[in-house]
């Protein structure tokens, strides 16, 4: 799919340890408008969401915080989508609740357990930035243990959370991809290999470098822009969240505007 790698090349910006220390005690403050509540689609009744799309955001970002390129992903395809399509982005430390929500959405019958059907017509992807990335493989983890399938799973500059692995690909996920640049004192995960090679397609593990700052990063707080340069920058680059919405939506159905198009 996409081969290579991409570069960018940057120079490793300074104080990362004291700016990793402040960034894990004080996060990120929301600066853009939300959607509805925690990003649920609106006017979408859940017992018709044929494919479940579920972002998780890095640091302590918000899950609302339009200025993030993971949310602003889910808010595109939430928009092409309006009742096909469920997608919600959830702040990394909110796993739990988005297993829930996975689960709920499953269970179409509304009997509060899946069977072997329910669970076999799962279509779920998974995406996520940094934490957000270990969160995508630990909650794809946590399906495959209730035998539930993963179309896709995608890490942008995935950081690895203490008593987590996101590293190997868990088998009940049909394809993952990783995108990371490894400059800096935070930067992603450089390989991702697949638990079983005969039930998961590891589509790539593509490196991105960086000589200047994307323009697109102007609105992201001046301490990410310093103090995690690289992190940041790949966090904001188009080209990379391009291809996260790309893969995305591949294994989407069409939308109504595809659909017409293509008669």
């Amino acid at each position: 799919m996409y081969k290579g790698i991409v570069r960018y090349q940057t120079v490793p910006t300074l104080f990362f340890s004291l700016f990793f220390c402040s960034y894990l005690t004080y996060g990120h403050k929301a600066v853009g408008s939300g959607s509805a509540s925690n990003g649920v689609s609106t006017g979408l009744n859940s017992a018709d969401a044929f494919y479940i799309v579920i972002g998780f955001v890095g640091g302590f970002v918000r899950h609302d915080d339009t200025v993030h390129s993971p949310v602003q992903v889910g808010e595109r395809i939430r928009k092409d989508y309006p009742s096909r399509v469920y997608v919600k982005v959830f702040e990394n430390r909110r796993r739990a609740q988005a297993h829930q929500e996975v689960l709920r959405l499953l269970d179409t019958n509304r009997d509060g357990k899946l069977s072997d059907e329910e669970k076999g017509q799962a279509k779920i992807i998974l995406y996520g930035m940094s934490w957000g990335g270990s969160e995508t493989v630990a909650l794809a983890r946590e399906l495959q243990a209730e035998r539930i399938p993963v179309l896709l799973t995608i890490q942008v500059d995935s950081v690895e959370k203490m008593q987590e692995n996101d590293e190997v690909i868990p088998a009940n996920v049909a394809e993952a991809v990783n995108f990371y640049q490894s400059d800096g004192f935070l930067h992603g995960r450089s390989e991702i290999r697949a638990e079983d090679p005969s039930r998961t397609k590891i589509l790539g593990n593509f490196h991105f470098s960086y000589p200047s700052m994307p323009s697109s990063c102007e609105n992201y707080p001046w301490w990410d822009r310093w103090f995690v340069k690289p992190h940041t920058e790949i966090e904001c680059d188009p080209i990379v969240w391009n291809k996260v919405e790309s893969l995305i939506r591949s294994e989407l159905p069409p939308t109504v505007a595809r659909e017409v198009s293509q008669r």
